[in-house]
C-alpha cells in the first residue's frame, strides 16, 4: 500500500493533477478546506451566511460511535459537538468492542489512531470497510499521526480530522457526509476511488473557486458537475439556482461567443433581438464548460476576462453585467500537454485548475460495475421490477470487460441487452461479451470417486459439482446417457446442465 505524506501532498498540489493521487493532495491541502486542520479558510472561497445553515441539515437520528481513549480535548470536543448536532453517540475503548449489530445501526465511525498501533489500526479498519462499505469511518489523527491518515484514506476512509479542530469544522464535516449519504440518488460508486471522489467532491461544494473536472470519455463529468452544483452551498441557499451547461466542442466558433456572451440588437446579421448569454442565464448558480479544451484560442483569451473581472459585456453593448457565477471545467485533454504544445493558454489553466477532481476510469474501479448497472437496468427497465436480471455469468463478463467507453459504454450495452435477450435474463451473449473462461481443472476441492449420484451433487460446491460432471462424462468415455444414469438424471437433465456450465465460462470439449 503507498502511503502519501500530508506534508507533501500540499508542496504537490499543482503537479501531475491528472494522475491517481491529484484528489488526495487536493483533499489534504489545509489552505483551502476546513476539516482538515486549524487554518482558518480563505474569505474567497468559503460564503459564510450558507455555512451558518450546516447545523441545520445535519440528521438527528444519526448513530455515531467512538472509538479510542477519552483523555485528550480533541476527545471532549467531539463529543460534546456530535451531541449538540443531535447525534447518538456510542463510545468504545477497544475494535473488540464493535459488535457487527452496532457497526450494521452506526452510519459513522470516528477513530482516534493514537489509540491504536499502527498493524493493529490498519487491519482492523480493513476489516471494518469489507464488512460494511457504507460506513464512514473518520479517523482522528494528530499532526504526527498524518501519514496514517493519508494510508487510511488510500484504504477507503474518505474523511479524516487533524486535531486540534473547531466545532465548525466538525459540523461542516457531518453535513458533507449527510450529503454523501443523498449523493446515493444521483452518483454509484462502491469502490474506493469512487468513495475519495465523492468525498472530495463535498469539499470543493462548500467552495466557490473554480472547479476542473478531468477524466475519459464516458466516465461521468457533467454528473460530478451536477452533483457539485447539487449539493452546494449556493445550491441549497437558492433551491431554484441555474445550472447552465454549455458543450465547447459542439458548437461552431462564430456562434459560441455571442451564447457565452449574449449579444444585443444589430450586434451582427441576424441580431434582430437582444439576446442573454450563458454566462447571465447561470448567474446565481453553476455554469459548465464542457470540453473546455476545445475551446478556440481566440474566446481563450476573452473567457479568461470575464473570469478574472467577473462581469460580461454583451456583443454590441457597452454595459457591463455583474457575474456571481460557480465555474466548472471539464476537459477530457491533459491541459498541461495542451499548454505545451501551444493550444491552450497557461494563465487561463491556472485561472480555471483551482479545484481539481480527477474522475478514474471505469477499468480502475472494478467494484462500481456491478451496482452502476442495476442502476441502469432499473433506469431502462423500471417495469421489471427486480434487480437480479443478469446471470452471475453475465456479471462475471461486466467485471471481466475492460470498458474503454466507460460507463456510457456500460449504458449502451445494457440497453442493447435487455432489447435483445431472449427470456426474462440477461446472458453473456447479449451483451456482447463472451463470459471469462475459468479452467476448471485448477479447482483444488477433491472429489472422492467413490461419492456417485445426487448425493454428490448436492454435497459439492459449484465448480466441484461440474468437475465430477466432466470426470463422470470421461469416465464413460464421452457416453452422456450412460454418465447422466450414473449422476443420478436423465439425458436432457445432463444436456441442460452442460449448457449452464458452458454459460459460466467452462470449456467443454465433448
Amino acid at each position: 500500500m503507498t502511503v502519501i505524506s500530508t506534508n507533501q501532498a500540499i508542496n504537490t498540489r499543482f503537479a501531475g493533477r491528472n494522475d491517481r493521487f491529484a484528489n488526495e493532495r487536493l483533499f489534504a491541502d489545509e489552505r483551502l478546506f476546513e476539516g482538515s486542520g486549524t487554518t482558518a479558510p480563505d474569505a474567497k472561497l468559503f460564503e459564510g451566511p450558507a455555512a451558518k445553515s450546516l447545523g441545520e441539515r445535519v440528521n438527528p437520528a444519526r448513530k455515531v460511535v467512538i472509538l479510542g481513549r477519552s483523555r485528550d480535548e480533541a476527545y471532549g470536543l467531539l463529543t460534546s459537538s456530535l451531541e449538540a448536532n443531535g447525534c447518538q453517540l456510542v463510545h468504545c475503548a477497544e475494535f473488540g468492542e464493535l459488535t457487527s449489530s452496532l457497526i450494521a445501526k452506526a452510519s459513522m465511525v470516528f477513530v482516534f489512531v493514537s489509540s491504536f498501533p499502527a498493524a493493529g489500526l490498519f487491519a482492523r479498519v480493513g476489516a471494518m470497510i469489507a464488512e460494511a462499505p457504507q460506513l464512514s469511518i473518520i479517523p482522528v489523527v494528530e499532526y504526527a499521526d498524518q501519514e496514517k491518515a493519508a494510508a487510511l484514506l488510500e484504504m477507503g476512509c474518505v474523511d479524516y480530522l487533524l486535531a486540534p479542530f473547531s466545532a465548525a469544522q466538525l459540523t461542516m464535516l457531518l453535513q458533507r457526509q449527510e450529503s454523501a449519504l443523498a449523493a446515493e440518488e444521483i452518483f454509484v460508486t462502491r469502490s474506493r476511488a469512487g468513495r475519495r471522489l465523492l468525498a472530495m467532491a463535498q469539499r470543493v461544494a462548500l467552495a466557490t473557486a473554480p472547479i476542473l473536472i478531468t477524466g475519459e470519455t464516458g466516465t461521468g463529468k457533467e454528473m460530478m458537475a451536477r452533483y457539485i452544483h447539487r449539493f452546494s452551498l449556493r445550491s441549497s441557499a437558492v433551491e431554484d439556482a441555474p445550472f447552465i451547461a454549455v458543450n465547447c466542442a459542439a458548437i461552431p466558433e462564430q456562434m459560441l461567443e455571442s451564447l457565452l456572451f449574449g449579444h444585443e440588437k444589430g450586434a451582427f446579421t441576424g441580431a434582430t433581438a437582444a439576446q442573454p448569454g450563458k454566462f447571465e442565464l447561470a448567474n446565481g448558480g453553476t455554469l459548465l464548460l464542457d470540453e473546455i479544451g476545445e475551446l478556440p484560442l481566440g474566446l481563450q483569451a476573452k473567457l479568461l476576462r470575464v473570469l478574472q473581472e467577473q462581469k460580461v459585456e454583451r456583443l454590441g453593448g457597452h454595459k457591463e453585467i455583474p457575474l456571481n457565477v460557480r465555474i466548472i471545467a471539464a476537459t477530457n485533454r491533459d491541459l498541461q500537454v495542451e499548454v505545451a504544445e501551444g493550444r491552450f493558454r497557461s494563465d487561463l489553466m491556472f485561472r480555471l485548475d483551482v479545484l481539481p477532481l480527477h474522475i478514474s476510469p471505469l477499468r480502475e474501479r472494478k467494484d462500481d460495475v456491478l451496482p452502476l448497472a442495476t442502476r441502469l437496468i432499473r433506469k431502462h427497465a423500471p417495469h421489471e421490477q427486480r434487480d437480479d436480471l443478469l446471470t452471475p455469468s453475465a456479471c462475471d463478463a461486466l467485471v471481466a470487460h475492460n470498458w474503454p467507453g466507460n460507463v456510457r459504454e456500460l449504458e449502451n450495452m445494457l440497453q442493447r441487452a435487455l432489447v435483445l435477450r431472449n427470456g426474462l435474463f440477461i446472458q453473456p451473449q447479449d451483451l456482447g461479451l463472451r463470459a471469462p473462461v475459468v479452467d476448471i481443472t485448477q479447482e483444488n476441492t477433491p472429489i472422492s470417486a467413490e461419492v456417485s449420484g445426487k448425493a454428490a451433487l448436492r454435497a459439492s460446491g459449484k465448480w466441484a459439482e461440474y468437475q465430477h460432471v466432466i470426470d463422470t462424462i470421461r469416465r464413460f468415455g464421452g457416453h452422456k446417457t450412460k454418465a447422466a444414469e450414473s449422476l443420478g438424471m436423465t439425458p436432457r437433465a445432463l444436456r441442460y446442465r452442460l449448457n449452464a456450465m458452458r454459460q459460466d465460462g467452462v470449456q467443454l470439449t465433448f
